[in-house]
């Protein structure tokens, strides 16, 4: 080990002391090597290995919607969960480290499955330059962040833009998300979209209607492909 890092590993032990790094989920002490969420709160949330499937639910909702290689998620999202708490705060509470942290080890399984592994590049949803400004960052982008780390794959935003500032989904209907999203987003640069197979990433799908339009836009591009990815199903 070097004097360097041997200084840090001391300077953050010292910090630890006085400033305790806590379990997002459920505010116990981390140990040395916990990141964010602790060992036993990370085995207890729901998985739901749709990874290793193709017709998985997640898969199934995009049927006769629109052309989806592969779609997976990770966990599987109910109110009052353990899960939602988390979703919460890194949404609303500005706890970017939970979206690179539960993306990482997303990524983790997906590069172990088969369906995954032709993937070129990532892009996650993106949010209207006016709601990222209020909010401060784009939660699927620190997802997108994690998985990138896992698989090693890059992770491409501003070709992707959403062009209008629209409603909060989560008080609509199925019709009503998708009328709320319909033709809203573009890519901005297709050529370098083209016969590129691009895993698409947002924090929670529920009806898939965002997801909808955006690979529909990315599609727009010749020869490319789109795989979607989420944290959670709801």
């Amino acid at each position: 080990m070097s004097i360097k890092h041997s200084i840090s590993a001391w300077f953050n032990a010292f910090v630890n002391l006085f400033y305790p790094q806590l379990c997002e989920s459920c505010s116990n002490y981390l140990f040395k090597n916990e990141v964010c969420i602790c060992t036993r709160c990370l085995f207890h949330l729901p998985k739901t290995d749709f990874h290793l499937e193709k017709n998985n639910p997640v898969s199934i909702l995009f049927w006769g919607r629109v052309k989806i290689n592969y779609a997976a998620s990770y966990y599987t999202f109910s109110k009052g969960s353990q899960f939602q708490t988390l979703i919460h705060k890194l949404k609303y509470h500005n706890k970017q480290e939970i979206g690179i942290a539960l993306g990482r080890h997303f990524g983790e399984s997906l590069k172990n499955s088969n369906f995954f592994k032709d993937i070129d590049f990532i892009i996650p949803v993106p949010l209207h330059p006016k709601k990222e400004k209020i909010r401060g960052y784009n939660q699927a982008n620190l997802v997108a962040i994690g998985l990138g780390n896992s698989m090693q794959k890059p992770v491409e935003t501003g070709n992707l833009v959403r062009l209008v500032h629209t409603d909060s989904q989560t008080k609509k209907n199925k019709l009503e998300r998708w009328q709320n999203v319909d033709s809203i987003f573009q890519v901005i640069d297709p050529i370098s979209l083209q016969g590129k197979h691009i895993l698409l990433v947002d924090d929670v799908v529920t009806t898939g209607a965002t997801l909808e339009s955006c690979a529909h836009a990315i599609l727009k591009a010749e020869g490319a492909q789109v795989s979607i990815a989420t944290l959670a199903y709801a």
